[in-house]
């Protein structure tokens, strides 16, 4: 015998009631899951028992962005022609839904700041702290690239002053050298002056050039120191001089 229709109504039997949603609710669960596999569908479920525990199933993991893509999707398509735009009724549903968008927009930024999870399940924690890893990794990821960045720009001008130190000390050695070149060449003609002048050390008036030298035949002694005198007199003189003097 095959099983019976069973009459669409609510269960008074408190036990049998609770058996027959959780069994229904097993089957639901199991078929939306075999359509959103099967069809390739985006499949949102929310169960709500009579304690207020809630229930859900989402294909993408994600609860919230099938409700914000619901959101759209259905007051997109109660909106009006293009001639009753301004009508009241059309902006009453417009601030419905932009209304609707904000209170879920704030309650996930509550959530995110670690707000308000008391009435979070399980499962939704979890997507929470997945979004929230997800995020951390595209932050640190950024902060990284920002960190090789400046890395990079710091080494480039570490490279430029680098080169610009070595251009200078160039430059001094270059300097340094051709001031000490010039100070020797100050140096050699200071001392090619210096070789080529001469200083006599006694006056022309020493000399007696006037004067008659003691011949061979006189004293000894007067010849010898003559002779000497006339030796010291012209070690010192120029040999122009000497030569006039012989002549």
């Amino acid at each position: 015998m095959g099983r019976g229709r069973v009459e669409l109504k609510r269960i008074e039997n408190k036990i049998n009631r609770q058996v027959t949603f959780s069994k229904r609710r097993s089957g639901l669960l199991k078929k939306t899951h075999e359509i959103s596999v099967l069809c390739d569908a985006e499949v949102g479920l929310i169960v709500f028992s009579t304690k207020g525990k809630l229930f859900e199933y989402s294909t993408d993991s994600c609860m919230e962005r099938i409700l914000e893509r619901y959101e759209r999707y259905s007051y997109a398509e109660r909106q009006l022609n293009a001639t009753d735009i301004e009508t009241p009724g059309s902006w009453t549903l417009e601030h419905a839904k932009l209304k609707a968008r904000l209170e879920v927009l704030q309650r996930n930024q509550k959530h995110y700041a670690g707000e308000e999870l008391d009435t979070l399940s399980m499962k939704e924690l979890q997507n929470l702290e997945h979004q929230l890893d997800s995020a951390l990794k595209h932050i640190r990821s950024r902060k990284n690239q920002l960190m090789h960045e400046s890395i990079s720009e710091l080494q480039k001008k570490d490279k430029a002053l680098q080169e610009q130190n070595n251009n200078l000390s160039k430059q001094v050695k270059e300097r340094e050298k051709e001031m000490a070149q010039q100070t020797s060449w100050e140096q050699q003609s200071h001392d090619h002056l210096n070789s080529s002048s001469f200083v006599l050390p006694h006056p022309f008036n020493n000399l007696h050039m006037g004067e008659a030298y003691p011949t061979a035949g006189d004293n000894g002694e007067v010849e010898g120191s003559s002779r000497q005198q006339q030796q010291n007199s012209t070690s010192v003189m120029p040999p122009w001089m000497l030569r006039h003097l012989n002549g």
